[in-house]
């Protein structure tokens, strides 16, 4: 079993920044594409970010050019970080994380969800 445990959620005021962390451990053999979504009160989930194992990159419009997406592929870790944040950031965010199990069989997992809150 894949377990995915997200931090660095919290409050900040406009146009500050905030760095979250996705940290994925168990039976894993090799993580291919990390991504970061979100999902505000009432709306979709939708993807923010996505980084591949070759380091490809992609981002939703929204946040081009104030968010980079990152990776530790020793810690198995993919980070997330936030700058010039807007209130229209305020959202649950979430990691998932595609890949194969020690098994070789294929896994999807997902984070908790870690609060961000962009306020004044």
């Amino acid at each position: 079993q894949v377990q995915l445990v997200e931090s660095g959620g919290g409050l900040v005021q406009p146009g500050g920044s905030l760095r979250l962390s996705c940290a994925a451990s168990g039976s894993i053999f090799s993580i291919n594409a990390m991504s970061w979504y979100r999902q505000a009160p009432g709306k979709q989930r939708d993807l923010v970010a996505r980084i591949t194992s070759d380091d490809n990159t992609n981002y939703a419009d929204a946040v081009k050019g104030r968010f980079t997406i990152s990776r530790d592929n020793a810690k198995n870790t993919v980070y997330l970080q936030m700058n010039s944040l807007k209130p229209e950031d305020t959202a649950v965010y979430y990691c998932k994380v595609d890949g194969r199990r020690a098994t070789l069989n294929a896994f999807r997992a997902w984070g908790q969800g870690t609060q961000v809150t962009v306020s004044s």
